[in-house]
């Protein structure tokens, strides 16, 4: 489990060169999903307190939540922070 708000830059394939923040702790597994096809656009390993989610885009432009299967209805800002400074997403549990 990481510590909170220690992301750290990934890089993806030679395939795909966009490089984005991810908690350590599921880098490589947040890179095998993009390097099968997933659009990973955010993700939270949830760091103990809250779930681990991964919020993907589909190919029409929506937004999901992989793990849960929850859509949601936002094109950004998917995570709010709650009052200890962790991110969670709303639609999937209420703030700790």
């Amino acid at each position: 489990m990481c510590q909170k708000r220690s992301s750290v830059m990934c890089f993806t394939t030679e395939r795909d060169t966009e490089q984005f923040r991810v908690d350590p702790c599921i880098r490589h597994f947040i890179r095998v999903m993009r390097d099968m096809g997933f659009k990973t656009v955010g993700s939270c390993c949830g760091h103990g307190i809250y779930p681990l989610t991964i919020v993907c885009r589909t190919v029409e432009g929506k937004y999901f939540e992989l793990i849960s299967g929850i859509d949601i209805p936002r094109t950004r800002n998917f995570y709010r922070l709650d009052k200890d400074g962790f991110y969670f997403i709303p639609e999937l549990t209420r703030e700790k």
